[in-house]
């Protein structure tokens, strides 16, 4: 709309661009990555491949 003043587009800009940046910021901090047991051992089972070209 080009009748707008371009004040209004640049507040326009900037309350988008916090609601973005605060949707991400909600998001990365509210997932919980699974946390490894301190009990269980890590049993990596490592074999050894033979590529044949």
């Amino acid at each position: 709309m080009p009748q707008m003043a371009p004040i209004s587009w640049l507040l326009l800009f900037i309350v988008f661009s916090l609601a973005f940046m605060m949707f991400n910021i909600m998001n990365y901090y509210s997932f919980l990555p699974p946390t490894p047991k301190s009990g269980e051992t890590n049993n990596l089972t490592t074999s050894s491949f033979n590529w044949k070209w």
